[in-house]
C-alpha cells in the first residue's frame, strides 16, 4: 500500500497537530517525529483525543538548543485515532510526519 507521507506545521506550543491549511489533523498515523529541543531539557507528551485524551507516547529531549533529533516509526507508524494533541515543555518546535 502506498500513502503520500506528509508534514504538520511546526508545534510550538501546547496545541493541536495541523496540517498545512492549518486544519487540525483527524485519524492519522504518524511515521515520524522530528523535534528542536531548547537549552533545557524538555518533552512533547502526544496524546489522542486532545489534551485530556489517552497519552500515547512521552518524547524526552536533551538540554542543548543545537541538538535536533527525528525519531522514525517503524511499520505503518503510530495510530492516532481522532486526533494527535502534543503538551509542549522546554521544546522550541515538533514537527510530525503522518499518512
Amino acid at each position: 500500500m502506498t500513502i503520500d507521507v506528509l508534514a504538520s506545521v511546526p508545534l510550538t506550543g501546547t496545541g493541536q497537530f495541523t496540517n498545512q491549511t492549518p486544519v487540525a489533523l483527524g485519524r492519522t498515523r504518524v511515521k515520524a517525529v522530528y523535534m528542536i529541543p531548547s537549552g533545557t531539557a524538555g518533552s512533547v507528551v502526544f496524546r489522542d483525543g486532545g489534551s485530556g485524551g489517552t497519552t500515547v507516547m512521552t518524547l524526552n529531549t536533551v538540554a542543548s538548543a543545537t541538538q535536533p533529533f527525528i525519531l522514525l516509526f517503524a511499520g505503518e507508524g503510530i495510530l492516532f485515532s481522532s486526533n494527535v494533541h502534543g503538551t509542549v515543555t522546554n521544546v522550541t518546535s515538533a514537527t510530525i510526519f503522518y499518512g
